[in-house]
């Protein structure tokens, strides 16, 4: 079988792999000069443990077996992997019934999972700083998404059924056999739509899901004093707004033993737009006007609205980091060139924002909308997902 995939970031690699070891032949179409570009390339290199997901979604199904399978790929091809764990903190008395409740989450998704008293966090994460209890995650680890990502691409190019085009973008559609790109006019039996923040936009093209829309969020992150960044040994996360996708602001160990105070998630002006004015364009506008209408409509989003915007403001940020970590300061949060853009999926028709994983499949075309964190450690699981639901 002839497949087409759209998007060369961790979705479509790891498809793409998937289908060349079932015997296909996979063409994969990127608009950039190489993979990694966007967010795939932007990530923080967490390998998730899927406390955060209720049991029966896609997320927590795909964090479960998704895991071990990335854990042996990546023992497979020799790319290193700190096995750091983290831990789950409460800044506030009113976060210790949603803690609670994500210790029942890790208990229904078969997570080795302890909850702990401030004593006990201090013995794990001497900085960590918790009202009443906490919890220690062990199922969390890091690893370089650079690393993975340049693997997949290398077993794609190398492969006789495989092929890898950059510079190419999707364009149009010329009939339900066949796309034009950039430069080309593409056949084949089943188009695979992983484009990521354009995701929305092309399956728009084959006039399909119209009612999805993705809404660009932008994620500014700071970087902590080296000092301190050699005391902390695990991540230090909060308790989340579990209504809503934004984990807040968090302390995330890196491999070369940096660590990443961040993000923020204020609304961006195009899923591009890293910069302050960079890459915005007339779709600015529209996403302006579809952020004020979801704040107006939709209470989370309001909530979201409110909140996270003032950590754009160095204050507020270093006030949110505080609360989690003993003896920070102000100046120990350096400025960071680290930047990513979450397209986050909305149903336009009930204003409500799409949590899980969204696929929608009609014909012969496969479009993947809303593959956002913890879309890295569900990426093998995902891609067998949808070999064996989709394709079979």
């Amino acid at each position: 079988m002839n497949i087409l995939i759209i998007g060369a970031g961790i979705v479509g690699l790891s498809i793409a792999k998937a289908l060349l070891d079932h015997g296909h032949k996979v063409s994969v179409i990127e608009k950039e000069t190489k993979v990694g570009v966007h967010a795939s390339g932007r990530n923080s290199g967490v390998l998730h443990s899927g406390i955060y997901y209720p049991k029966d979604t896609l997320k927590a199904k795909f964090c479960q077996t998704g895991r071990p399978l990335f854990q042996e790929y990546c023992k497979k091809k020799k790319i290193q992997i700190d096995n750091c764990g983290k831990v789950l903190v409460t800044k506030n008395e009113k976060e210790i019934d949603s803690l609670n409740l994500l210790y029942e989450r890790g208990v229904e998704n078969n997570l080795l999972i302890n909850k702990l008293t401030v004593t006990e966090l201090g013995r794990i994460s001497p900085l960590a700083k918790t009202i009443d209890s906490a919890l220690w995650v062990p199922e969390t680890s890091v690893f370089n998404p650079t690393q993975l990502l340049q693997s997949l691409t290398d077993e794609i190019e190398s492969h006789d059924f495989g092929s890898l085009f950059f510079q190419e973008a999707f364009v149009e559609v010329v009939s339900e056999t066949k796309i034009k790109t950039t430069t080309m006019e593409l056949n084949y039996d089943v188009l695979i739509n992983c484009a990521g923040g354009y995701a929305d936009k092309i399956a728009h093209k084959f006039n399909l899901a119209k009612e999805l829309v993705l809404i660009p969020f932008k994620g500014i992150y700071k970087k902590l004093n080296p000092g301190l960044a050699n005391q902390i040994h695990h991540h230090i996360y909060p308790v989340p707004d579990l209504e809503n996708p934004f984990l807040g602001v968090h302390f995330t160990k890196s491999m070369n033993k940096d660590v990443y105070v961040g993000p923020t998630a204020i609304p961006a002006f195009g899923p591009e737009n890293y910069g302050l004015f960079e890459n915005i364009g007339w779709e600015g506008a529209n996403i302006l006007a579809k952020d004020a209408i979801l704040f107006l409509l939709n209470k989370k989003f309001r909530r979201v609205a409110l909140s996270e915007p003032k950590r754009y403001v160095p204050q507020f940020f270093y006030n949110e980091a505080k609360k989690l970590l003993k003896g920070l300061t102000a100046s120990d949060l350096y400025p960071s060139q680290k930047i990513g853009i979450r397209p986050q999926l909305v149903n336009w028709k009930t204003k409500e924002l799409e949590m899980d994983f969204k696929i929608i499949k009609h014909g012969n075309q496969i479009h993947i909308l809303n593959a956002i964190s913890p879309a890295f450690t569900c990426c093998f699981a995902f891609s067998k997902y949808i070999i064996s639901e989709y394709l079979n």
